[in-house]
């Protein structure tokens, strides 16, 4: 059994209130992993995040029992975050979901680097990813959910 917790209990446990308090604990518990901001920082970033995630359904991309979100704060010419949608049996990043990545060109709201059906792993063990950009975190939960 995974100490993971699943996407569906994830949603249950925010809806509760559990990763309210700004504690490193709490956000470690909310799934962060690795950041370069301010400790203080997190809960913020946990709700700004968890906007598309509270409204992911179970659908062909997402199956809300067999995977997982964790979180990162990326530092590259600025900082970012995204969240990563993980299967939780194998622990393979399935998604990532960047939110205002410096590093991708038009300034998408959210861009989604996914691995493809069929997708083999290259020679040198990295996966080739595929990325979708969206305007609106609407037309990035459409998507997930199957209706974009």
């Amino acid at each position: 059994m995974s100490k993971e917790m699943s996407l569906r209990q994830w949603q249950e446990e925010y809806r509760k209130g559990t990763f309210d308090a700004t504690d490193v604990r709490t956000q470690c518990k909310a799934g962060w992993y690795d950041w370069f901001c301010r400790d203080s920082s997190l809960a913020n970033k946990t709700k700004k995040l968890a906007k598309p995630i509270m409204k992911l359904k179970d659908s062909a991309k997402i199956d809300l029992d067999k995977m997982y979100v964790w979180f990162k704060n990326n530092c590259a010419s600025s900082l970012y975050d995204d969240f990563r949608i993980a299967d939780i049996e194998t622990g393979d990043v399935l998604y990532t979901v960047t939110h205002k990545d410096p590093n991708v060109e038009g300034n998408p709201l959210w861009t989604v680097y996914a691995i493809v059906e069929g997708m083999v792993e290259e020679d040198n063990g990295n996966w080739t990813w595929k990325s979708y950009q969206f305007k609106t975190t609407k037309a990035l939960v459409e998507w997930f959910n199957g209706r974009g």
